[in-house]
């Protein structure tokens, strides 16, 4: 009998594995590209517009940035957040206030502490800075990059319901997707940098051509800074993309991720 049981299981979990490798040669990339990546940058800072734009716009590739609506930049520099956009990159939405968990992050002021947050607090954060980054850039359909990657308010409530209600996709972190199979596009993994060198940048795009998924940077200070990229490593990325563009197809998150729920929804 006990022979029987492990006989079966057997079988299910190989029908369980082919019917995912189905599944994965079902999507497709467009273009025959074998993986995406995504260039996301945090916190709408005066070194994406002084160092990260003209880097990018030297290779001709578009890159999603999270702005809070509370940024000096964004204040102080408005037409040239709107220009970005004009020029094809994306302005996300990174709340009003970069609200975090105090618990995790010692630097995190009791008035932004989810821990503090309403639900109903962090609704009206959301659609506010959506009608201020619409005023920006005219954009009606934006995605979102939790701050922090935290996603939980007060009382360990997830917001994450809210975040679908207001946005096309979401960033959070995690690693590389081994599968398409059931991606989540409002609750997408991504990686933090911190001082990594090209070499490393290049590794990460790397596992996602050999899974057939997707690569998503989270980039911070670029130029010098915290969790810094330095100019020297984003330029040796993007030569190595643009060296293999036959492979990966480079683009907003807003664009890949759109890409993926109408590929998601043709499969089903």
């Amino acid at each position: 009998m006990r022979r029987i049981v492990i006989y079966v299981l057997v079988i299910l979990a190989t029908f369980e594995f082919s019917f995912a490798q189905d599944s994965d040669k079902d999507f497709k990339w467009p273009e025959k590209k074998k993986a995406a990546v995504c260039l996301t940058f945090d916190d709408g800072q005066d070194s994406h517009l002084d160092n990260a734009i003209p880097i990018l716009d030297s290779f001709n590739m578009k890159a999603t940035f999270y702005c809070p609506g509370n940024k000096e930049s964004l204040h102080n520099r408005t037409p040239e957040w709107k220009k970005i956009v004009e020029n094809g990159h994306e302005l996300g939405n990174h709340s009003l206030f970069h609200p975090c968990d105090g618990r995790l992050f010692d630097w995190v002021l009791p008035e932004y502490d989810l821990n503090n947050y309403s639900r109903a607090q962090i609704r009206m954060e959301l659609y506010t800075s959506n009608t201020l980054l619409k005023a920006v850039d005219g954009k009606t359909n934006r995605t979102y990059g939790y701050p922090c990657s935290n996603f939980k308010v007060h009382g360990d409530s997830t917001y994450v319901d809210i975040v679908k209600q207001q946005f096309s996709a979401a960033r959070s972190d995690g690693p590389i997707p081994n599968t398409m199979q059931n991606i989540d596009i409002n609750f997408m993994p991504s990686w933090c940098v911190d001082s990594h060198t090209g070499k490393e940048l290049i590794a990460y795009v790397e596992e996602a051509r050999k899974n057939g998924t997707i690569a998503t940077f989270m980039f911070h200070s670029v130029g010098g800074g915290y969790l810094n990229v330095s100019n020297e490593a984003l330029q040796e990325l993007l030569i190595y993309l643009k060296e293999n563009e036959e492979d990966y197809w480079v683009d907003t998150f807003y664009n890949v991720t759109n890409y993926i729920a109408n590929q998601s929804g043709n499969i089903e």
